[in-house]
Order: structure tokens, then C-alpha cells, then sequence
């Protein structure tokens, strides 16, 4: 099993591919348009997929969130076009929720979640070295977090059995 999980943004979005074990096999940060390339011609066959959405706290937004939920709509259609499964929607709120059990976490809160799970006593939180690499070598910027989402799918599907899909 692998499962696409996807931290969308205005102009470029993280993504992670994970397995059923929950390492990562093939993760970045790319622009948009490379990401729905990538989509149509995965490097590893993809049987579930998750995209972060948007969600409303009744504060104002800037023309960067609406141009990602325009993102977020390509992605949805890309998905269940080239790789014919139905991708969920998740809040990030949810992704707080399951890695920190609260709302007010920080994306540093779940970096250090995930990596207390994944790679506790590694150097460099996790990434390990050059010479060493560590289960997170390679991650920086929205890739933590497409890898968090990506890990709260598939802790979904374990728990529940089936798909993550909405």
C-alpha cells in the first residue's frame, strides 16, 4: 500500500508518499504545476491519497488561501482522474488532533511528535547525516507537514480497515 498525502499552497505544495509501514518512499516540495505531473505519473503506484483543506475560523484570508483551494480542487480531480481513487479532505485541526492532542499545536510540536515516533535518539532531529541517513534525511519545510497528514491516514485506515477516502 502507499498513500499520497499532500500540504497544498498557492504557487508550491509538499507532498509525501508513504508506505504501509508509514516510511516515507518518495517526498518534496515542488511547484504546483510539477506535482499534478507528478500525479499523473507517480514513481511508485499510489492505492490512497489525502490533501490537506482549508477550513474556516471566521478570521480574514488573503488572496493566497483562495488561489490554494483553487490548488486543493486540481488535486482532487487529478487524483480520481489518473490514480482512481477518491482522496479525503483533511483538516489540520484533525492532524493536530491525532499527533499533539490539541489544538493549539505548532507545526514544530507535530515535527517533534513525528519524530519522537519515528526517529527517537537520532541526531539532527531525525535527518540524520549525509553518511548516515535517518528516517526524515531529505525533509524541510511543508514536506513535515504532508508527512503528518500522511501518517494520520494511514493510522485512519489501520484503525478503521478499508480507505481513508472521504
Amino acid at each position: 500500500m502507499h498513500l499520497l498525502a499532500i500540504d497544498p499552497g498557492n504557487t508550491d505544495s509538499g507532498y509525501v508518499i508513504l508506505d504501509g509501514h508509514r516510511q516515507p518512499v518518495h517526498f518534496g516540495k515542488v511547484g504546483n504545476h510539477d506535482l499534478l505531473t507528478l500525479i499523473g505519473d507517480p514513481p511508485v503506484p499510489v492505492d490512497d491519497a489525502a490533501v490537506e483543506m482549508i477550513a474556516s475560523y471566521g478570521m480574514a484570508v488573503g488572496a493566497e488561501v483562495f488561489e490554494t483551494c483553487v490548488w486543493i480542487g486540481r488535486y482532487v480531480e487529478a487524483i480520481r482522474r489518473d490514480l482512481h481513487v477518491a482522496p479525503a479532505l483533511v483538516k489540520r485541526l484533525s492532524v493536530k488532533m491525532h499527533h499533539c492532542h490539541t489544538a493549539q499545536a505548532k507545526d514544530s510540536n507535530i515535527r517533534q511528535a513525528l519524530v519522537d515516533r519515528f526517529a527517537p535518539g537520532a541526531s539532527n532531529h531525525g535527518k540524520g547525516t549525509k553518511d548516515a541517513p535517518s528516517w526524515f534525511y531529505g525533509f524541510k519545510a511543508d514536506i513535515w507537514q504532508a508527512y503528518a497528514l500522511g501518517v494520520y491516514a494511514v493510522d485512519i485506515i489501520e484503525a478503521e480497515g478499508g480507505t481513508v477516502a472521504a
